[in-house]
């Protein structure tokens, strides 16, 4: 996989960077974990500059937080409202804990979206409760391209300093990623087993 990352963006350049970030928000085949220490690895090599390749992953990413920014728009409060009534459990919410989780977000919404986008997976789905509450779109560009520009830095500078060694960098931050994955799916499976509307709260 290291190769083909490789030659991918030394034959697409900055434009190729953003396209694997983009895609990799809108439908990850590979992580941001690889692509940007790899793309920090060809500008190391002298194929690229290592700030315009930051550059290039940040608009590419951000351009794929966008894309899910708009998804939650169009879901709107009267969509999701039918998706809970429909499939509360699966969901593990109720009206209830949507009109609650609503005001946090509105109250805490820059901290939620520039701290989401430095986290793997929360980073593509905080895009799309930003569209949902609404939050305005001015401040949703301004903290998730903070919070994205410091992610992509991270990895690329990492790349770019280890050089050789850059197979060392997707190797420490892989077990991270996945280790976070793995406690956000136990944390859904536990509150699928036991969530309660609040109708049986009260029967309870």
């Amino acid at each position: 996989m290291f190769d083909w990352i490789v030659d991918f963006v030394r034959d697409g350049g900055y434009l190729g960077i953003a396209l694997l970030m983009f895609l990799e928000n809108v439908f990850p085949p590979i992580p941001s974990e690889l692509i940007m220490p790899l793309a920090g690895f060809v500008a190391a090599n002298g194929d690229l500059n290592i700030w315009l390749v930051v550059v290039s992953g940040t608009i590419g990413s951000i351009a794929g937080a966008v894309f899910w920014y708009v998804i939650g728009l169009w879901l709107g409060r009267g969509r999701v409202e039918w998706l809970i009534r429909k499939f509360g459990r699966i969901l593990t919410m109720s009206l209830e804990d949507l009109e609650t989780a609503r005001a946090w977000f509105l109250w805490k919404a820059h901290w939620a979206v520039l701290l989401g986008r430095l986290v793997p997976t929360v980073r593509t789905l905080i895009s799309v409760p930003a569209g949902i509450a609404p939050m305005p779109f001015a401040p949703f560009m301004i903290w998730s391209s903070i919070g994205t520009a410091a992610w992509t830095s991270l990895l690329a500078v990492a790349g770019y300093v280890m050089q050789s060694q850059y197979e060392l960098v997707e190797g420490y931050i892989d077990p991270i990623s996945k280790g976070v994955v793995a406690v956000v799916v136990l944390v859904y499976l536990y509150r699928v087993v036991t969530f309660r509307t609040p109708e049986q709260r009260l029967g309870d």
